[in-house]
This record gives C-alpha cells, structure tokens and sequence, in this order.
C-alpha cells in the first residue's frame, strides 16, 4: 500500500505537549528493548483495532521483527478468519423469508459483497444459497464496510464452519485453535504473521467470549491451564507489554501465574513456572482519563498501594470510577499511561519507530475517520484474504 508520513508528522505536531512527552518515553522504551535484543508484547482488544487498522499495523511489526508476541480476543480471530474487514449489504431480512424471532435488531440480514473468485472458491467448501444472497442485492439497503466474518451471509457462516472444522485439527494436534488458524490465515493479519514469525498469537482467557461459534471453538481447542501458562511464558519473555484498547487486563496480565500484582505465590508454592512484571514496562493505551488519574494518585501518594494494604474500595478513597485493571497498572513503577485515541496514536508510534529503528514498514495505520484511513479500509476490503482452508492440513 502505497503511503506517505506527512499527514503523520502533522499528527504528531499537534499532540498536546503531555501527550507527546509520553509518547516519546513509550517509544524509547520499546527502541529500547529491541536495540539489545528485548521482545515486545501486545495485548489487543476487538471493535477499534481492527476498524482502525491496528490489528493489520500489528501484522506488519510482527513481519518487520518489532512485536514478538500477541494476545487478543476470539472476537478478533473471527474477523481476521474472515478477511479483517468486508463490505456488506444490509437488507430487511423479513422480505427474505427469515422469521423476526431469529434476526437481530433491526431486523437486519447482511450479505456478503465479495469478487466472484472468492465466491467460487467458497462454493466448493459449502452449499451456498446464491438465490439467497440474489434476492438480498436486488434488495434496497445500506452497504457499509464492518467486521469480516460475522453476521453476514455466506462469509460469516464459513467462518464458523471453519472454526470447528480448525478445533478438530487443534485438537489432534495439541495445539491452539489460532495456530491451526495461522496456517490459512493471510499474512497481513496478526494470526498469520504470528504463523509465518513463529511467535504466539493467542487469546487470552477473559476474552475468550466473542465471535460466536468462534470463540467457542477457541476456548475448546486446549484446555484453560493450557491457555494461562502459554500467555505467562509469552508475556514473562517480554521486556515491554503494550495494552491497546483492551479491557479485563488484570485478569491477563496479574493472572494466575504472575507474582509481583498478581496471584502467582500459590502457583509457584504449589510448583509451577510463575513470571514477575517487576521492571517490565507497560504501556497502555486507553481513552479513560481516569486510567491517568489513578496512575498520578500512585505516584504522588501510593493510595492505590494503600488501599490495597488496608483492604479499602479504591473507587471510594480516590473519588474515581475504578476499573480493575487500572490496579495493577498504576503500581508497576515503569508503567506508561497513553491516554488519546489509538487510531491517531498507533501511526505515530509506527511512524517514530520506522525513524528510531531504521525500518520501513509496508502498511500503516490512519484514524478511520480521514481521508487516509478511508482509503486504508477499503485496501484491507480489497486485499486482505479470508483464511484459505487448503492451508489449514500440516499435510498440504
């Protein structure tokens, strides 16, 4: 994809100057790491990093050698199973015979819009209902690009055909339903680049749920110990762990095998490999101000510390909507709070490590909302595959 930095620079120019400062101490420690050899992890979210294209920029570091490792949601394998992004028709689906009991708000059914190669490659998988997705176009409705793989017809269907069809193989195989995935998947996504780095690309317990079918097939591919002690030894190894719009992270990063938050001295009492995030550097990017706010309570009093040692609400003492994970975060001394919208600040981290490091990276991200990440999402439409069943089989 063809792509200039200026709009990027000037992105970066008019950060507030906090926001900027923290930006810079984000990227150096991740330069950091990689000059002497560290690895660095991400923990993303679904819903804006994919439609953001931070998923697809995530790939493109994977490729380059700059993320190391990733976790994410059964939501986000979905749609990267089946393409990232699609554009869809969405009709009244009860012109199309289908009962209102079963069609979600709206009463929408969506179509797929895909070039006829996919579609005939898709009709030797399955039955396809082409009267179906005919009367659906002939349709009047709204075409919007959203989620690949979800709702629609017939592509969000074969994702999940696709899911239980990976978690038989996953299973004879003793491995992650993502890995089987990585096989097919294409190699702008983060399963496939993962595949091709050979570096995890996991989804982590607390989002688990997510993607329908999916995430069940996710979850049912090895078991939960399984899954939790792969995500300890993947974010142990990490010497810097970027959070990017993601909740629940307490749970993913203090989970059960992690000893210096989280709960990991019965784990390591009871013999298992156990991990520390003390002196690791996590950076999160959030909007909440309030991730910030408890970040600046900690540093200037130690009140989350403290009401943790006393057994106290620290909503109650700090006079602040509390989320969990904001705990953990705002006691590790080197954690980074990067407070903005992650389409703006991913680019721009991109565009600072292309000039610390050297790099030239073939794709990068836009916030959607400009002209250039208009053109960014409709290239993933375009160009980014669903996952190709032929690969899935070690054998072929």
């Amino acid at each position: 994809m063809n792509q200039d930095r200026k709009s990027i620079a000037l992105m970066h120019q008019s950060l507030p100057s906090e926001t900027k400062e923290t930006l810079a101490r984000a990227v150096a420690s991740i330069v950091t790491a990689k000059k002497r050899g560290g690895k660095v992890v991400v923990v993303t979210g679904s819903g804006p990093n994919l439609h953001e294209g931070v998923t697809t920029l995530i790939a493109e570091l994977i490729d380059k050698g700059i993320i190391d490792g990733v976790t994410t949601s059964s939501a986000v394998i979905a749609h990267e199973m089946g393409g990232v992004l699609e554009k869809v028709k969405r009709v009244d689906g009860k012109k199309l015979g289908f009962s209102q009991d079963i069609l979600p708000r709206g009463d929408v059914f969506e179509i797929t819009l895909m070039p006829d190669e996919l579609l005939q490659n898709l009709q030797k998988e399955m039955i396809i209902d082409i009267d179906l997705m005919k009367r659906g176009l002939a349709l009047d409705g709204e075409v919007i690009i959203k989620a690949a793989g979800n709702m629609a017809y017939p592509l969000g269907l074969r994702t999940e055909v696709l899911a239980r069809e990976s978690m038989s193989l996953a299973h004879s195989q003793g491995v992650p339903l993502e890995t089987v995935a990585g096989r097919g998947a294409d190699p702008r996504t983060m399963l496939g680049a993962a595949y091709n780095k050979g570096i995890p690309c996991l989804v982590t317990v607390p989002q688990l749920i997510g993607g329908g079918g999916v995430g069940i097939a996710v979850a049912d591919s090895i078991s939960i110990a399984r899954r939790t002690a792969l995500i300890a030894d993947m974010l142990g190894s990490a010497e810097v762990i970027i959070e990017s719009a993601v909740a629940l992270t307490q749970e993913i990063h203090d989970g059960p095998f992690e000893t210096y938050t989280g709960h990991g001295i019965w784990a390591d009492w009871d013999g298992y490999s156990t991990f520390s995030l003390k002196d690791k550097t996590l950076i999160r990017l959030d909007l909440d101000p309030n991730l910030k706010r408890a970040w600046e309570f900690e540093r200037q009093s130690s009140e989350v510390q403290k009401a943790i040692d006393q057994g106290l609400p620290k909503t109650k003492l700090m006079d602040i909507p509390f989320r969990m994970e904001m705990s953990g975060f705002a006691r590790l001394e080197s954690s980074i709070p990067l407070i903005g919208d992650i389409g703006v600040l991913w680019p721009i981290i991109a565009y600072c490590l292309e000039e610390e490091l050297g790099i030239r990276l073939d794709f990068i991200s836009y916030p959607q909302q400009t002209a250039e990440g208009q053109q960014m999402r409709e290239w993933i439409v375009e160009n980014i595959q669903p996952v190709d069943k032929r690969k899935l089989r070690l054998s072929e």
